[in-house]
This record gives structure tokens, C-alpha cells and sequence, in this order.
């Protein structure tokens, strides 16, 4: 196990880094992790959703869509304990706080989707 993974299961640890950073920024990132575990939940809600509201849909799209939304859910959730230990080791190092691609990766994947489900229901797919 990865020094970096060893931290989510032991966040104790992060203090053996660097000097203590102003508590407001440490309230902070936890408020953001938060926020994305928030995110996780509502996608894995949405996944639900569409099992359970969408039955018309061809089963082989609800399905699909379905595991698009779960899976995305359970990658905020993990995204949201990497960025949180990522960024809090950043700020105990006194360096720049790690960039991600994800936010953009995820926006996109859930507006693709959206885009889908709305051609599908003009076009009477959900009939």
C-alpha cells in the first residue's frame, strides 16, 4: 500500500508532514470532500432513478445508463477521500494544491448523459 493510499485509512498520519495549516484551509478541504461525496450520492440516487422510473427505456440503455451513474457515484466517492488526502498534504508541504481532470471528466460524462435521456424522451424512446 502507497504512502498516499495508507493515508485514507490512516489520516493520522498526514501530520507526520510538513507544519499545520491554518485551520480554516483544513475545514475547508473537508467541506469540500463533502461536497463531492455529496455529488456521489446524488449520481448514485440518479442511477436508482433511472432503474426505477425509466422502465419503457429499451433495457439494455436503462442498463447502461444505470451503471454509468452508479459507477460515476462510487468514483466521486473515492475521488473524494484521494483529492482530500492529496490536498492536505499539499497544504501541510506548502506547495500548490494538486490539479484534476476529473470535474471536467465527470461534467461532461453527466451532460452526454443528460443529453441522451432528453433526445430519447422527444423522441419517444421512454414510450
Amino acid at each position: 500500500m502507497g504512502p498516499g493510499l495508507r493515508l485514507w485509512f490512516f489520516p493520522e498520519r498526514v501530520r507526520e508532514e510538513g507544519t499545520t495549516p491554518d485551520y480554516r484551509f483544513s475545514l475547508a478541504n473537508e467541506r469540500t470532500f463533502l461536497a463531492w461525496l455529496r455529488t456521489g450520492l446524488a449520481l448514485i440516487g440518479g442511477g436508482f432513478a433511472v432503474d426505477q422510473f425509466l422502465p419503457r427505456l429499451h433495457g439494455s440503455l436503462r442498463l447502461a445508463f444505470t451503471v454509468v451513474l452508479l459507477v460515476g457515484g462510487a468514483l466521486c466517492a473515492l475521488r473524494a477521500v484521494n483529492h482530500w488526502v492529496r490536498c492536505e498534504r499539499a497544504m501541510r508541504r506548502g506547495e500548490d494544491l494538486p490539479l484534476s481532470r476529473f470535474p471536467t471528466v465527470l461534467a461532461l460524462c453527466v451532460a452526454g448523459l443528460a443529453v441522451a435521456v432528453v433526445a430519447l424522451t422527444l423522441l419517444g424512446g421512454t414510450d
